[in-house]
């Protein structure tokens, strides 16, 4: 079964500037490898049937011009596609102004390598309280779902009824937290202001009891991750650690 700190592990992460049509935007980057067919992760990431069972219902048109939406309040356009290559799209969250998606795909040794890029206009005082693992999480949770996916693999828990408040899904989200802060910091912040996203994002994705997310991604990506979590045989024990 999944390794699930090894598999976060596998995903190589940093932070950039690039500008979109909203503005100057902060962007998150990831890559990582599949053991899966080139065709095969396409397949994965493009067909509308496939798409529902990994990360979130979506409906739509999937081609160059098509519009989609998510269940969750995510919508938007394909701005470009070269298929088994590279898609970019246009994401709205929300009331939020549109950000850009770029998804890469390549050939690597024995599997396929998929880089990942999402660059928003982002609030600074927002990026100061949760900076980059506000979307890096959630990304990290939705190409991990891919890859249960792929493997037709789950998350064994002793409770899937405890959502996000699960020790499943609150260590993965705190491990996720802490390599984006470690990213953070590589890009010249300080310790202490890593240290605040880092505490800030974990609670956002796996509140406690009396706390809730008020994100669209961040209520997005936990709902379409949590779909992962199954119960664990009478007498069992989970997989996840």
């Amino acid at each position: 079964m999944t390794d699930i700190a090894e598999q976060l592990a596998s995903v190589h992460r940093d932070i950039d500037h690039r500008r979109i049509p909203a503005g100057d935007g902060r962007s998150v980057r990831l890559r990582r490898g599949y053991l899966a067919s080139l065709e095969g992760v396409w397949a994965a990431l493009t067909d509308v049937d496939q798409i529902s069972r990994w990360f979130l219902p979506v409906t739509g048109e999937v081609h160059r011009g098509g519009a989609f939406a998510f269940e969750g309040n995510l919508r938007g356009t394909i701005l470009h596609c070269e298929p088994m290559r590279l898609f970019t799209l246009a994401m709205v969250i929300g009331d939020s102004p549109a950000s850009e998606v770029v998804v890469r795909l390549s050939n690597g040794t024995g599997e396929t390598i998929i880089e990942l890029e999402h660059t928003a206009v982002v609030d600074e005082r927002f990026w100061a309280e949760f900076g980059p693992g506000a979307t890096g999480v959630g990304w990290d949770l939705a190409l991990l779902g891919l890859h249960l996916h792929l493997r037709n693999e789950a998350i064994v828990t002793a409770n899937p009824k405890a959502g996000q408040h699960s020790p499943e899904f609150t260590s993965l989200t705190a491990f996720s937290s802490r390599a984006w802060g470690a990213t953070l910091l590589a890009a010249g912040a300080s310790a202490a202001e890593v240290a605040t996203v880092v505490e800030h994002t974990a609670a956002l994705y796996a509140p406690p009891a009396t706390m809730f997310a008020t994100r669209n991604w961040m209520r997005a990506s936990r709902a379409a991750f949590l779909r992962h979590l199954v119960p664990a045989p009478e007498g069992g024990s989970s997989d996840a650690d």
